[in-house]
């Protein structure tokens, strides 16, 4: 009895990513086996058939055939080429079958949250790297990274002298990327800390999820900012705290509107999220006396310090903590890249070692070869470089968007004075910026409403975040060009 033969066109290939074809083809092929759709003993499309069909060398699919022969997915026939392997040891995956419904049992509606339904989020569209004009916040330039250096300091850190780190399923913080930031990164920010007061994250989300997972164990009512950063807003919530937003002006939080009562204050006040306005130091010294007259704890979420083109930076609010108040949250994130996802904690001693112990039982710690290939990086100077590029570059983009806003009926209402990768715009009165970012997705313009950044009812609807990181210097005038006229519509 002939074998069915899998005709070509079931396979395919993604030309937008940058992903080697080779590899694409073998995980089609995979898929393919391991889903049912490819039965055992069935005729792979012939090479050639196969290489026309995706437009690509045929001596590519042959080395994917192979690849996957010496992996025991493909057998090879002579004269009839590849079929699937008729082996026991794959283990296929149903196809097909649909789960129970997750309201079968009363407990599920226990775990289930109204908070991630009435979640607000900064959403922007999974193809908007494909978008001319793409004003997105937090994305890098891939063009800034100097690869080749990130590639060595991987090589180093896969070497047999640093293998027993990367092996090791101890919960223990890279000593290499530990001293760098008690050495550079927090110096820098006016900080002096010690070994035991510094903790690795998975990027500075975690950093803040585990300071907030500590405070909530008994109850806890919080101060978020507003507008304020999304997320932060949010565990805060899911975690089952009393929260209230206090209005942030020019200057940042207003220390005097904080309520009686309150336990822990949440800011970026060397940056403010979303608008980049910078707490004075007035206010800050009135932070940490209210702080400690009135027993509550503040959390500092010092995002994006690096980016300071224009002036100095202010020194972080821990730099001025006399009383073990505040816990900073620092991230590489930013600066280096955003999926890095390596961060820091940075508190009194107890309350590290209480974290770490948190952070053990959820993820262990961060991959050990990541934290040494990234303070490789950081020690051997690449990261001081980028920093130097990307304050150059970040700088003409800025000065771009400015001179580009002047004229337009859109005004610029908060930028960091250090610098910074995004500027706080207002639309006129009644533009609603969530309709606003959807048309301009239609002149392949992205921008990032306002709306999720506030809390509570009747907010403002005119304001969006204009990030520059991720998008050239020489489209940002046309960019806002289009923006300024999708606006004039809706006047």
């Amino acid at each position: 009895m002939a074998k069915p033969r899998i005709a070509a066109d079931v396979f395919f290939l993604d030309r937008t990513t940058n992903r080697p074809l080779q590899t694409q083809i073998r995980e089609t092929v995979v898929a393919s086996i391991l889903s049912k759709q490819a039965l055992p003993g069935a005729l792979m499309p012939s090479s050639r058939k196969l290489a026309a069909h995706l437009g690509v060398a045929r001596m590519t699919v042959t080395l994917a055939f192979q690849e996957l022969v010496s992996q025991g997915y493909l057998e090879a026939h002579s004269r009839s080429g590849y079929r699937v392997a008729d082996t026991e040891t794959l283990s296929l995956l149903p196809v097909g079958t649909e789960a129970e419904p997750v309201d079968n049992s009363a407990l599920w509606r226990n775990v289930l949250s109204e908070n991630l339904r009435a979640r607000r989020r900064v959403i922007k569209p999974k193809d908007w790297r494909a978008l001319p004009y793409p004003f997105v916040f937090g994305e890098m330039d891939t063009s800034l990274f100097n690869h080749t250096a990130w590639r060595e300091c991987v090589r180093q850190a896969m070497g047999t002298r640093d293998f027993d780190l990367m092996a090791s399923n101890e919960a223990t913080d890279d000593p290499l990327l530990v001293d760098y930031i008690l050495s550079r990164m927090l110096p820098r920010r006016g900080i002096t800390a010690t070994r035991d007061q510094v903790l690795i994250t998975v990027g500075a989300q975690n950093a803040l999820w585990l300071a907030i997972e500590l405070l909530t164990r008994a109850p806890l009512k919080a101060i978020c900012e507003n507008p304020c950063y999304p997320d932060t807003l949010q565990a805060l919530r899911w975690c089952g705290a009393e929260v209230t937003t206090v209005d942030v002006d020019r200057d940042g939080l207003v220390p005097q509107d904080i309520p009686a009562g309150t336990q822990a204050v949440f800011v970026t006040p060397s940056h403010h999220a979303p608008t980049g306005a910078t707490l004075t130091r007035a206010r800050r010294e009135r932070l940490l006396e209210m702080a400690q007259a009135r027993d509550f704890i503040v959390v500092e979420d010092d995002y994006e310090f690096e980016m300071s083109f224009l002036e100095p930076p202010s020194p972080a609010l821990k730099a001025m903590d006399r009383h073990q108040r505040v816990l900073y949250a620092g991230s590489f994130s930013k600066a280096m890249f955003p999926g890095l996802r390596l961060g820091y904690l940075v508190g009194p001693a107890p309350v590290i070692a209480e974290a770490k112990e948190l952070r053990t039982m959820m993820l262990r710690h961060p991959p050990g070869h990541l934290q040494r290939t990234a303070a490789y990086f950081l020690a051997q100077g690449h990261y001081d470089l980028l920093m130097r590029d990307m304050r150059r570059e970040f700088a003409k983009r800025r000065m771009a968007a400015v001179e580009a806003l002047d004229g337009t009926a859109l005004e610029m209402v908060g930028a960091a004075r250090f610098g910074g990768t995004s500027l706080w715009i207002k639309a006129p009165d009644g533009v609603d910026t969530v309709a606003l970012g959807q048309a301009l997705l239609r002149d392949g313009v992205v921008i990032e409403p306002g709306a999720p950044f506030f809390s509570g009812p009747d907010q403002p609807t005119e304001f969006f975040r204009l990030g520059y990181s991720s998008i050239p210097a020489d489209r940002i005038a046309e960019g806002i060009r289009r923006i300024d006229a999708r606006v004039a519509e809706f006047c």
